[in-house]
């Protein structure tokens, strides 16, 4: 029989199509200047959301000149070698710019890359119970391809350009020449479009070792901080002479979730918030309590709160993980840690906490409440596990309320005032509505839903502002309701909320307050000069919330030691 030959699988013809197509000069052209358009728009990519402008990229990058000659005089594997390398590194700098800009956006800083890689679980976290599981999921893979574009794109444009430069290498020469010669006139003669903007561009490689240091400080870091962990004028106090200022009182500290100065002085804010803590002081005062207040730097921005309350325990900077974790490990003597010598019970109302926290034995606390043993039976509000007024209407159960006991010390963060800030549960004048939290049930399915509250960021500020006013018209009210002769509040702001919130250039400044009804109480911190009431005023002092710790034990102790 005849030999016969089967006809080729269409996908190969198809493919052999393809190949045809893309070997035609002007797709050739074509692919090659969309080569070049990616690498050059790398190079000039910002790491600031606010500068991805067009005039930004009316610039001329030096990196260019600088690739573009090196492939002109390598070999060709080495040229290869090199355009592999060179474009992967581009594209790490592209996705590490793009990290700048979301950590620009939310906390007010850019990525660092040793000690912000933890931070991406809480992330997930956030958006799992803000959004939903499947969407949180969906995002992270959307992100992971993302970064595999990147790195493909620029490995392929520095691959493109090279095979042209191998073609042309006389040509790509002076061109990589005239380049470099036009960003040296334009650097010189400080040539710029706007003013603000040079056209001679060298971020790239200044934001790379920008990086490469930041890198190297962060690792040195860790180091430096074990020694700064020993030093404390208050280590070797004796117990009897430390906090005899509060004996017999009940200090409880309290954190309000990104509550920051841009909620008391902001334009857009302060109209909303200003009644709440005027009004508030004024019913406190009819109540018998007076108050103080001040600011404090927080080391953090947008989140992190767990920094901010370390930084105020510890009476240490700590303003990442790293230093958060070699904290917790160490002897440093706390707040907390100060009250239970004194043979207090230390208490720990975490609403906010839905897993084990093992750092509340290097704080010292005897019991630690979070959001799987406080009884409450609601929805979750979002990212919140349970609205404030819950929270501290609980609190009156399981611990200040009952009889017999001995003094206490309390921390307490506030969550309802936690991003996204919707939905915000309705404050209730009868606190014995509260019950066990089956009443939220009807406010969360008819509050604001993130998703519908993000789309329009326009509206974003306005319920920050109701989230605060939420929190605070509990907080006082529940003073005033429910304290007595012996307690001491002090309740301050976490850290700023999101730029989106807080504003453009806000500060990392928060307020702080303490409320008593004892007058030998406030006597003590007259020399700090903080304001009467509940909002400081602008001419306030601003201390970094690193000196709380040690400025409250002199206050309150026997006698301030030796530095």
């Amino acid at each position: 029989m005849p030999e016969t030959t089967d006809d080729p699988p269409v996908v190969e013809t198809r493919r052999a199509r393809v190949r045809k197509l893309l070997q035609r000069p002007k797709i050739q052209l074509a692919l090659t200047i969309t080569a070049a358009v990616l690498l050059f728009a790398a190079l000039i990519f910002p790491n600031v959301l606010s500068r991805l402008t067009p005039i930004g990229f009316l610039r001329i990058p030096v990196e260019g000149a600088v690739i573009l000659g090196v492939l002109a005089v390598l070999p060709g594997r080495a040229r290869k070698i090199f355009a592999v390398v060179a474009g992967s590194l581009v594209g790490l700098l592209v996705i590490e710019k793009c990290l700048d800009m979301g950590f620009f956006e939310e906390l007010n800083r850019p990525f660092d890359p040793v000690l912000d890689w933890v931070l991406f679980d809480d992330a997930f976290s956030f958006a799992a119970d803000s959004y939903g599981r499947p969407a949180s999921i969906a995002a992270v893979v959307a992100v992971l391809l993302l970064v595999l574009a990147i790195l493909a794109l620029t490995s392929w444009s520095v691959l493109r350009v090279g095979d042209l430069v191998a073609r042309h290498k006389r040509r790509s020469a002076i061109t990589a020449g005239g380049l470099a010669v036009a960003w040296g006139l334009t650097f010189a003669l400080g040539v710029s479009i706007t003013g603000a903007v040079p056209v001679a561009a060298r971020s790239t490689a200044t934001y790379a070792w920008d990086r490469a240091h930041q890198a190297r400080a962060g690792l040195r870091d860790g180091a430096e901080f074990r020694q700064e962990v020993q030093q404390d004028a208050f280590k070797t106090v004796p117990p009897a002479r430390m906090l005899t200022g509060l004996e017999g009182k009940d200090v409880i500290f309290t954190f309000v979730e990104s509550y920051g100065r841009s909620a008391v002085e902001g334009v857009a804010l302060s109209p909303v918030t200003r009644p709440v803590l005027d009004g508030g002081a004024a019913e406190l005062s009819k109540a018998g309590f007076a108050a103080r207040s001040g600011w404090l730097t927080s080391p953090t921005f947008g989140g992190g709160s767990w920094l901010a309350h370390a930084t105020f325990e510890s009476g240490l900077w700590i303003n990442n993980e790293q230093r958060y974790r070699n904290l917790v490990s160490s002897d440093r003597l706390t707040l907390t840690r100060a009250f239970k010598n004194k043979t207090y019970r230390t208490v720990s109302i975490m609403p906010g906490a839905t897993r084990a926290w093992p750092e509340g034995n290097f704080y010292g606390y005897d019991q630690v409440w979070d959001s799987r043993n406080l009884g409450y039976q609601g929805p979750k509000f979002s990212w919140s596990p349970m609205p404030d007024q819950y929270t501290l209407k609980h609190f009156n159960d399981i611990e200040y309320k009952k009889t017999g006991r001995g003094p206490l010390m309390v921390e307490m963060p506030l969550v309802s005032s936690h991003t996204p800030w919707a939905p915000i549960p309705d404050y209730l004048p009868d606190w014995n509505q509260v019950g066990d939290g089956s009443i939220y049930t009807t406010m969360e399915a008819a509050g604001q839903k993130p998703k519908a509250l993000w789309a329009e960021p326009k509206k974003v500020r306005a319920e920050y502002g109701k989230s605060i006013v939420y929190s605070l018209t509990a907080l006082i009210n529940w003073i005033k309701l429910y304290g007595d002769d012996n307690l001491v509040m002090v309740f301050a702001g976490d850290h700023q909320p999101s730029p989106i919130a807080a504003g453009a250039g806000a500060s990392h400044d928060v307020p702080v307050t303490i409320v008593a009804k004892d007058p030998g109480v406030l006597d003590r911190v007259t020399s700090w000069g903080w304001a009467e009431g509940l909002r400081p005023k602008p001419e306030t002092p601003v201390w970094p919330m690193s000196d709380f710790r040690d400025k409250f034990f002199a206050a309150f102790g026997e006698q301030t030691p030796a530095s």
